[in-house]
């Protein structure tokens, strides 16, 4: 069994992955905490591994990507200290099969990478994929594997945060669907705004990014706001739950040696 970690800014995701078949056999999320010592991830990690019924012994690979570089070797080496196994890491050197056509291609977000790889298993370019988390990334694949770059917005809860800390009359809010657009009272008016404003935003700027690239794209989107705010997006938007799983398991797989025969 593979397992597949995700260090994102708000969240980790924990997932064990079949080889075989790309089964994702559990996914779990803890929060990601800059305060915990490796000691205190490995024992989140081997508890969370043992109320998934998955013994350790049966941990073949692993795999790692991180978007937050202070949490990273705290979880890098609890896990290490569990699995007993170095695990591979997403970054500079790791085979993805993308030609990646930014500025710099070395800082590009590790998830942006992972997210591409795993859309380019399931659909063809070109690919316009949203990752709504802490914050809302927008990237562009084209034919050939070509990741040409993208755009980062404020994410939803960011947002939210924002508008009510900053303006004195402005409660904190839930993040629920909204039953109408024209709010009757402060609160569903947030709501209306942060929730319908940020589905138009998705709208518009995939019109804009697809005149500015002359066609139109196949739209992917994931992450953990995705399944509130796509509903009520009037473009088709093709929701993927497990994309970073999915996507970390297809990069194992190219930066495995294949084994000399007769072995």
């Amino acid at each position: 069994m593979l397992l597949a970690i995700d260090i994102g800014n708000t969240n980790i995701v924990i997932g064990g992955i079949r080889p075989e078949n790309d089964e994702i056999l559990f996914q779990v999320r803890i929060a990601t905490d800059a305060t915990k010592t490796s000691d205190q991830y490995a024992v989140d990690i081997k508890n969370l591994l043992s109320l998934s019924d998955i013994r350790v012994q049966d941990i073949d690979g692993c795999i790692i990507s991180s978007v937050v570089p202070p949490v990273f070797n705290s979880v890098h080496t609890g896990v290490r200290k569990v699995v007993r196994l170095e695990p591979l890491v997403v970054g500079p050197g790791v085979k993805t099969g993308l030609n990646i056509l930014t500025d710099n291609p070395a800082v590009v977000g590790s998830d942006l990478i992972v997210a591409a790889v795993a859309a380019l298993q399931s659909y063809d370019p070109p690919l316009i994929l949203i990752d709504m988390g802490t914050a809302t990334t927008m990237t562009v694949v084209l034919e050939n594997n070509a990741y040409v770059g993208g755009v980062i917005i404020p994410g939803i809860r960011i947002s939210a945060e924002a508008l009510s800390t900053r303006a004195a009359q402005l409660p904190g809010i839930q993040l629920d669907r909204p039953r109408r657009v024209i709010g009757k009272n402060t609160v569903e008016s947030m709501r209306s705004g942060v929730m319908y404003g940020t589905a138009c935003m998705l709208d518009g700027m995939i019109g804009r990014m697809e005149e500015e690239l002359g066609c139109t794209a196949t739209i992917v989107a994931t992450g953990g706001m995705a399944q509130f705010i796509i509903p009520l997006c009037r473009r088709q938007m093709n929701l993927e739950h497990d994309l970073l799983l999915k996507g970390l398991a297809a990069i194992y797989k190219k930066n495995q040696r294949p084994r000399a025969k007769g072995f």
